[in-house]
Parts: structure tokens; sequence; C-alpha cells
């Protein structure tokens, strides 16, 4: 069967390489001519909106997919008209709005931080007094691993923050002083057949994940996250992976965002669960039997951000797996991860101990 793929980063090239033990065959679109997931497949390397490179993808594939939330909606409907294109393209389009996103949340009960619209500075002005500070203002659209936000902790921001986002769509939400971050990995056949992970925690620097750890022993947050995400994934007639992100406070669960995509917090499930997040979005998008979801033993991932640590002072640790993207180094872009995976949930965590400063971190940052 043929799988293409919109997008052609890291998350392509993990799709990929799950994918080819099911025999399947890739074909991946990215403008650019180095993108990683075009070592390991053929890459038509075109404009996302390029209708005849659209077309091409399309009459080779069974079904298209997606590496991220921002494919164009022009790009998304000739797709849909062609080919099977999963996760739907209503998924695409509410993650690409936060308006959208948060009114979707709102409706099927799901908590979320207060929002308000903004289009000027007299609104954020305004909004901001009602709201009362601390508070984020964010851009509606194209934004993802802290691009597009600001947080407003003193009137003075006000207007530095309207400097760097005004000109678009805003929204102002309230800001939720959260004791953990948690995701929820969920996965829907379209036949309704879904499997959910194990609740993840995840520790974030400057809106970019440095770290999750999985299992999130927190059952009763849990069997919460999995019942908000049913909502969403019923109400969308949801196929493949959807991860949605959540604060904790005072021990309920409040929706920061989601993604209609394999996710970085599920990155773990490479080594750490019985199928891997990228295998069971593929039985999904391919109608194939999902396979189970969950975890072996206890996993840690650590992002590398920027650049590379030794490749043989992580293989020295036993429990270590070690994964290079095929990126140039550049200041915070992903081009790595590694995962240690054990039985005992403090032992990995001592094992984690000497990779922290190969990345640039100290053990006091994750608790």
């Amino acid at each position: 069967m043929n799988v293409g793929i919109v997008g052609g980063g890291q998350l392509a090239r993990m799709l990929a390489l799950a994918g080819y033990p099911l025999g399947l065959r890739f074909q991946i679109l990215d403008p650019a001519a180095d993108a990683c997931a075009g070592q390991v497949a053929p890459l038509i390397q075109g404009d996302y909106d390029d209708a005849a490179r659209l077309a091409r993808l399309a009459d080779w594939a069974d079904v298209v997919t997606f590496d991220f939330e921002n494919v164009p909606a022009a790009a998304a409907h000739i797709l849909a008209g062609r080919v099977a294109f999963h996760p739907p393209a209503e998924a695409l389009a509410r993650a690409q709005d936060r308006l959208s996103e948060k009114t979707l949340f709102w409706e099927l009960g799901i908590p979320t931080p207060n929002f308000i619209t903004i289009d000027s500075l007299e609104e954020l002005q305004d909004a901001a007094t009602r709201m009362n500070l601390p508070a984020v203002l964010k851009t509606r659209r194209l934004g993802y691993d802290g691009k597009g936000q600001r947080i407003l902790r003193i009137p003075e921001d006000i207007q530095l923050a309207w400097q760097a986002l005004g000109g678009v769509p805003l929204i102002l939400e309230s800001f939720v002083p959260f004791e953990r971050e948690v995701s929820v990995l969920a996965i829907r056949r379209g036949d309704g057949a879904t499997a959910f992970y194990p609740l993840v925690e995840n520790h974030h620097r400057e809106g970019i994940l440095r770290l999750s750890r999985a299992p999130c022993l927190m059952p009763k947050l849990e069997q919460e996250g999995w019942d908000y995400a049913h909502r969403l994934l019923d109400r969308l007639n949801y196929v493949g992976l959807l991860a949605v992100e959540f604060f904790v406070q005072e021990g309920r669960l409040i929706a920061n965002e989601m993604a209609p995509r394999v996710h970085n917090s599920g990155h773990w499930t490479i080594e750490g669960a019985e199928t891997s997040q990228f295998e069971n979005h593929l039985r999904a998008i391919l109608g194939l039997p999902l396979g189970a979801a969950v975890a072996t033993g206890y996993s840690v991932m650590l992002n590398c951000i920027g650049d590379l640590p030794e490749r043989s002072a992580v293989l020295a640790l036993p429990n270590a797996h070690y994964h290079d993207y095929g990126k140039a180094p550049r200041a915070g872009r992903k081009v790595g991860h590694i995962t240690l995976c054990g039985d005992d949930p403090n032992a990995v965590w001592k094992e984690l101990k000497p990779l922290l400063p190969l990345v640039g971190f100290g053990l006091e940052e994750f608790g």
C-alpha cells in the first residue's frame, strides 16, 4: 500500500521507518530539497499548494496524511477530493485556529483557559483590564513550539506584545498557574475502534518540549484525559493519532491545545510501548487492526535541540536509544531525541542524570 505524507520533517521520517516493516511504501511532499524524511523515502520537492505536485502525490497514494498542522487549507481540499486523506480536514482546520480549537473544547465540555478574541490594541488593553494579568497573548494561527505568543505580566507588556504580534487575529488567554503539563495520545480508526496510550508528563523550556516521562501514574487524571480525547475523536469522526496537551491545576485538567498528528510527546512509544504511535497512526489511516497502546515499562524521552550529543557517550548507557533526525545543527531546531527505558522508574531517572549536561540541562529543571 502507498502512503503519501505532506511535510518532510522528523515525524514523516519516523512514520516511514515505522511503516516499512508493514510492507508499506512512502512518498513525501516538502518544499525543502534537504527535508530529512527525504533521506528515507522518495521526495517530491514542491510547495504545499502546488496543485500539480499535490495531484501527483494523490494519484500515487492509497492514503495521504501529514506531519504538521499548518498544511494550507487549499492543499487539504485538493487532496481530500482525490484520495483518502487522514486525519480529517476539519480536525486540521480546527487545530490551525486557536479560537476554533478553544470553541470546540468549550462545546464538548472540555475545560480551557478563559479567552477573548483580539483585533486591535484597544481591544487588547480592554481585555487585559477585564481578564487581569498575567495573561497570554497568542496569534490565532501559525503558532507552535512557543512561537506567536507573549506573556503579559504587567501593563507595560501590553504595548510591546502588540508590537510583536499585532496585525493578525489574536486571542488573549488567562494565565494558568499549572503544577505540571501532561498529554494524551489517542488513536481512532474509521470504524470507531479506539486506543489510548498512558498519560505522559511533559517539561518545556521556551515553549519547546524538552523531556517527556511515561507512564505518568495519575489514574484519575488519565481517565479524565481519555474521556476528553474520546469526545474529540467522536465529534471529528477522527482517523489517525490525536494528541491533546493539558495543564494540571488543583487536580483537574485544563486543555491547552490539540495536534492532529503524531506528536513529540509520543516519541517514547518507539521503544517504550507495545506499538509505537507511528505504527498505530499508519494502522488507523489504512484501516488495519490497532496495536496495543500499553507501555512495556517506564520511559524518559529527552529532546536534542540545536545539536546532538556525542553518539558514543549516549550509547555507553545500556538502556539508551539514540535518534538522529539527519538535520543540520541550528539553534532552536529539533535535531534528535534520546529515550531511556526500564522496569524501574527510579533506575531510569538515575540513568538520565549523566545525559542532561550533554544537552545543556540540570536535573533540577525537571523536578
